[in-house]
């Protein structure tokens, strides 16, 4: 299935009209905070060129990021430090970030369409969607703004945290990133729950 908007269509078909996307980037990197998504997109002002932010060059991201924000009803983004990811569960922080992002919006949502979790942890109707960055167009743009605001973030760490390759890896497990905290230590940014693989 490629992405569309023939979810949202279905569910404007059902006199839902704020129909959120939500997603999260970040997830299974080592190093700062999992950032989370949400867009409300214009029916009348779609871009099919928005995809799972993970098929796409940066430079393009970043464009269509900005059209998003142009664009769209409503955006946010919503985000849980490595202190809380150790503290909760990387589960239980995606889902802080997720319900940040949501609470955020410039308008409520009547509807979320979610990847990948059930968004039975909000007071709003919707469903989760497995791979829905790669189904459902509103998910792909919550992706694209997620991970253009991460990856972004990274690039400034890497100024102060230079001997991790942030600007490279964005945090991810890589064996540059792996290799440096072996000789290094880890920093005050890394999430000290997670087990770090060497090999």
């Amino acid at each position: 299935m490629t992405c569309s908007f023939n979810l949202e269509k279905e569910l404007l078909n059902q006199n839902y009209s704020r129909i959120c996307g939500v997603d999260e980037v970040g997830r299974g990197a080592l190093f700062g905070p999992v950032v989370s998504g949400a867009v409300i997109l214009n029916p009348n002002r779609l871009n099919f060129e928005i995809d799972d932010s993970k098929k796409i060059p940066r430079r393009k991201r970043e464009t269509l990021a900005e059209g998003i924000y142009e664009s769209a009803d409503a955006f946010s983004i919503g985000w849980c430090w490595n202190d809380d990811i150790d503290k909760m569960n990387i589960l239980n922080a995606t889902k802080t970030s997720m319900k940040q992002a949501l609470l955020n919006l410039q308008i409520e949502p009547d509807y979320v369409l979610m990847d990948g979790i059930n968004p039975d942890f909000i007071r709003i109707d919707g469903e989760g969607i497995i791979k829905g960055d790669s189904k459902s167009i509103s998910i792909a743009a919550a992706s694209i703004i997620a991970k253009v605001f991460r990856d972004d973030l990274m690039r400034q760490f890497s100024v102060y945290f230079n001997v991790y390759g942030l600007d490279r890896n964005k945090g991810y497990p890589t064996g540059e990133h792996i290799s440096s905290i072996i000789n290094t230590g880890i920093s005050s940014y890394h999430r000290k729950s997670f087990k770090i693989k060497n090999g």
